[in-house]
């Protein structure tokens, strides 16, 4: 539907709302992920980190942060979080005390194993495939600032 197709008060409608829709969607999947990362003892900021680390470790807390679409200071406390778990290290970085290194422990890297089956319980959870979740993350591109 096109804005020139709404009338004057239909474009003011909650329900015909871009922000309103992604809000919302987002509150529902962070609760849809909330059961199936409880086993593996990560919220879903935490599982994030633990993507972003899985792919590449060690990496800076600045670096994760822009990686995450993060403030570094929003991020240190889900990082703390992490390493109390022994999942994640903090390091300065050797020649350069004003950089903080976060790698993955050997429980961080041995979680990835258990992390494989969460995208598939995910896509059971929401009645959805592959194919499906990838056709709208592409259409969320223009609205999250995807590089």
């Amino acid at each position: 539907m096109d804005a020139a197709d709404l009338s004057p008060d239909d474009l003011l409608k909650l329900d015909n709302q871009v922000c309103f829709a992604l809000v919302t969607a987002a509150r529902n999947v962070v609760g849809l992920y909330r059961p199936i990362l409880e086993p593996l003892g990560l919220t879903h900021p935490q599982y994030l980190v633990m993507l972003a680390l899985w792919e590449r470790s060690p990496r800076s807390l600045r670096e994760l942060a822009e990686e995450l679409a993060l403030e570094p200071a929003t991020l240190s406390p889900l990082v703390k979080r992490l390493e109390a778990q022994d999942l994640v290290t903090r390091a300065r970085r050797d020649g350069d005390e004003r950089v903080l290194d976060v790698g993955l422990t050997e429980a961080g890297r041995d979680l990835r194993e258990r992390a494989l089956a969460v995208p598939g319980r995910v896509m059971a959870a929401a009645g959805t495939d592959a194919a499906a979740l990838r056709a709208l993350r592409d259409a969320l591109r223009p609205f999250s600032g995807a590089r």
